[in-house]
């Protein structure tokens, strides 16, 4: 049997509180229709995650802990627009796939093993969540509190954040703490267990040092395991560690490692760097990658349950590419087409953007990531079209290409079947067992050669002037999701995303400036091979033609002049 390390000394918390607990539990099950009759008032969807599915990932989680070690992660800051008013909310992402709480100023702890209060009780995981304050709630809506976190989200052990600060935490007894690095911008506000003070708190039991420094400590971790053969490989990562942080190169323990590289791997002044180096690092017992590892692993494939709301989310950032389609005309303004797009999201029931929406008509599209979308009319423009709707937390990706005046010209086209080609590529190379890189290799193959072909370019290695990015990145509770870019492995969804962009005063013909294309699907990696999730937005050059020629629900729509 495993070393139990007790986590409540406190007799008020071991007793008192684990009492209240049973007491609470009690009263949640003679009281649970009445939760289930208020969520049925409120005429909330009934799609969201589960708390079964939300246990699961804690209990998959807690599978690849290493022993003896407790994970404790924070939920998103409120972010401050301007005086009283503040950005929307959004939840954490790792928080939200592990506890399916979606309100600020609240704390996880998951452990690796049952831990044993003083009386005998014994718990896994801990919540803290913020208080029920009719006040607050009045102008800010509802809150769950310690009662509706136990009904609706299945936690046995949920607190109020107030009481994080006098729990008896002893962190010393675990061989790893997990956590990520801390945030410098987290405000302080009135609540009175807000994030600012349970993260002071934490900080207070782990004894976490102000001068403390993540990177630092990357670096001494990979000195402490540097066989002298991987000396150089370690000189690599460090150099690339220092061009993050300069003051890294000036710390004395780091100093002597560069020395004994440089001396032609001294072992006498490597050890003595590694000496130096564990006697720092055996302070503390922090792991800050911990969190990130699991994480990455377990948010890379995706449960059926999840593939339902990420395929929703993609369907209707589709079907909104679709509805441009149809709406589209010379006249529009950019804002104008990111409006009929939002409005699809929100008439669907998604509840946010994945990411701030990108409307970028002629040579705005040469933006990689241009948000403004204030140009007033289109006219005869190629129109760069990149959003995604969020639904339920999960995030689509969807870019689509079309002519404002419905018809592409002679080099609109030509750029974007190079562009459609490349695609073409990138999806049949992603499949299960491929690397990660696969899709990109074949997407820049063929956006070479087409420039190649078109005299935009003499050499392959060129292309990049006119390509500059990755071609995929995962796709799920981020818009750039979680993974471990290794292999492909079945039940991971991505983007295939190649592009061509041509800016105004680039070293060719001026018969190509301002033309900008990229086309970008969802693609689920199954063993059956790449399914196509956004395929209800028409891709190709004919498709797109044929659908601007629909009628569209906003033809007939007119607001009056205004003065």
């Amino acid at each position: 049997m495993s070393k139990q390390y007790p986590f409540f000394t406190s007799p008020y918390f071991s007793t008192f509180r684990l009492t209240q607990n049973i007491i609470m539990k009690v009263l949640l099950f003679l009281l649970a229709p009445l939760f289930t009759l208020v969520v049925s008032a409120q005429q909330i969807p009934t799609d969201y995650l589960t708390a079964d599915f939300h246990k699961g990932r804690r209990d998959a989680f807690r599978a690849e802990m290493p022993a003896n070690s407790v994970a404790v992660l924070f939920s998103n800051p409120v972010r401050n627009r301007a005086n009283d008013v503040d950005y929307i909310y959004h939840q954490d992402p790792d928080f939200h796939y592990l506890t399916g709480y979606n309100e600020p100023h609240a704390v996880l702890l998951i452990f690796s093993s049952l831990q044993t209060t003083p009386d005998g009780n014994t718990y896994n995981e801990l919540i803290f969540v913020q208080e029920r304050n009719a006040r607050a709630e009045q102008w800010n809506g509802r809150r769950l509190g310690v009662a509706g976190t136990i009904a609706t989200l299945g936690f046995e052990s949920a607190y109020n954040g107030s009481e994080f600060a006098a729990l008896d935490i002893n962190f010393k007894s675990f061989d790893k703490v997990m956590f990520y690095n801390f945030n410098n911008d987290i405000r302080d506000t009135r609540e009175g267990a807000d994030l600012f003070d349970l993260v002071k708190s934490f900080k207070n039991k782990i004894g976490f040092p102000s001068n403390y420094n993540a990177s630092r400590m990357q670096v001494y971790a990979l000195i402490q395991s540097a066989p002298v053969e991987e000396t150089d490989k370690i000189m690599t990562l460090l150099d690339r560690y220092a061009k993050m942080d300069p003051s890294l190169i000036e710390d004395p323990f780091i100093t002597d490692f560069i020395a004994a590289a440089k001396s032609g791997t001294d072992q006498k002044i490597l050890d003595r760097a590694k000496t130096a180096v564990n006697m720092t690092l055996n302070q503390y017992n922090f792991d800050l990658e911990g969190l990130d590892r699991i994480m990455n692993g377990l948010r890379e494939t995706k449960l059926p349950e999840e593939m339902a709301l990420l395929r929703k989310a993609i369907e209707v950032s589709a079907v909104g590419q679709l509805e441009v389609m149809k709406a589209m005309h010379p006249g529009m303004s950019e804002t104008e087409v990111q409006g009929v797009h939002e409005y699809v999201y929100k008439k669907y029931g998604a509840e946010y953007e994945g990411y701030p929406s990108i409307v970028g008509g002629g040579n705005n599209g040469c933006i990689l990531h241009y948000i403004e979308n204030n140009k007033p009319e289109l006219g005869e423009d190629l129109v760069l079209m990149d959003l995604g709707a969020e639904y339920h937390g999960y995030t689509a990706d969807v870019t689509r290409t079309i002519p404002a005046n419905g018809v592409f010209s002679p080099e609109q086209k030509a750029i974007y079947e190079i562009v459609y080609n490349a695609q073409e590529a990138g999806i049949a190379a992603s499949v299960v067992g491929a690397p990660f890189s696969a899709p990109g290799a074949a997407a820049s193959k063929v956006v070479a050669q087409g420039l190649i072909s078109l005299g935009l370019i003499k050499e392959a290695s060129e292309a990049r002037k006119y390509f500059p990015h990755g071609t995929s990145h995962y796709l799920g509770l981020d818009v750039h999701d979680k993974g471990t870019y290794g292999p492909f492995k079945a039940n991971t969804v991505i983007t295939v995303e190649p592009g061509i962009y041509i800016p105004e005063g680039s070293d060719c013909d001026p018969k190509w400036w301002g033309i900008a294309v990229r086309i970008e699907d969802d693609i689920l990696i199954s063993d059956q091979g790449p399914v196509l999730l956004s395929y209800m937005a028409p891709r190709s050059v004919a498709a797109i033609e044929a659908a601007m020629k629909l009628p569209s629900p906003l033809d007939a729509f007119s607001l009056p002049t205004l003065e």
